[in-house]
């Protein structure tokens, strides 16, 4: 069985908002993003919910995250925005360029693709889940990731996608989660304070497909293809099409890039 860490450990790396996040972890669970929103109306501040195993670890569009003990770092966080709901329009990208800025900082030379994918060479490397549960004085906003620790072959014949994992050198998990939890406790900050804005160049210059030609899916269908811009000030991505520029909101389609 993978150790857990000590959350005392962590106490001396946590900087700026992260020193104000409970710290939990488990050895297994079913899915730590269910674990924290149904404790939020009885939460008194921020959680980070580490599992070493999630045996339920949901994805977008009610996909199953994919995940094995010691190969994978899957943890939710509980945060309480200030914001009503309709102003946490483009959180997932914002979480994006935490996790990409949190990588980067490891050696990692992560990208992003829209909505909330964070890719390694072409290749899904992170994904993201975000969930919300409101509150008498505002929302709260469980925000689940997931990433690829390793690839043994047993896991990766369960991924349905191109997959990428971590090189070597930036797998020390418990180093991993604390600048994640650095970065990401910093971002739901600022988010909260300013929104989408700060973020867009950010999230812009990390953008994978940029200036790439892709396919916009609705339920399997391709509804647009065009060539890839960047993101709008409310997080939609910009297509340039035959008919001209579209923006794309991200409900439940998906984007598949095209071969040349």
């Amino acid at each position: 069985m993978t150790s857990l860490p000590s959350p005392q450990q962590f106490s001396a790396r946590a900087i700026g908002p992260a020193r104000q996040v409970a710290l939990e972890f488990v050895a297994e669970t079913g899915s730590t993003n269910a674990d924290l929103l149904a404790r939020t109306p009885r939460l008194a501040g921020p959680v980070l919910l580490m599992a070493g195993h999630q045996s339920a670890g949901r994805g977008r569009s009610g996909r199953t995250w994919q995940s094995a003990a010691g190969a994978s770092l899957t943890f939710s966080l509980a945060w309480k925005f200030q914001r009503a709901l309709p102003q946490l329009v483009g959180l997932p990208l914002a979480v994006g360029v935490a996790i990409a800025d949190a990588l980067r900082g490891s050696g990692v030379q992560a990208q992003l693709k829209w909505p909330n994918d964070v890719l390694l060479d072409g290749q899904k490397l992170a994904g993201v889940l975000i969930e919300t549960s409101a509150a008498p004085d505002g929302v709260w906003a469980v925000v689940g990731i997931g990433i690829n620790l390793a690839l043994p072959p047993a896991l990766a014949a369960r991924i349905d996608t191109a997959a990428a994992a971590l090189p070597p050198q930036a797998t020390d998990r418990d180093a991993l989660l604390a600048a994640l939890l650095n970065a990401l406790a910093q971002t739901l900050t600022d988010f909260d304070a300013a929104g989408l804005a700060p973020f867009i160049p950010r999230w812009n210059a990390l953008h994978a497909w940029r200036g790439q030609a892709v396919a916009v899916l609705d339920q399997g269908q391709v509804r647009q293809q065009g060539t890839a811009l960047g993101i709008d000030d409310v997080g939609r991505l910009l297509i340039d099409t035959a008919d001209g520029q579209i923006a794309v909101l991200s409900g439940d389609v998906s984007l598949r890039r095209l071969e040349a």
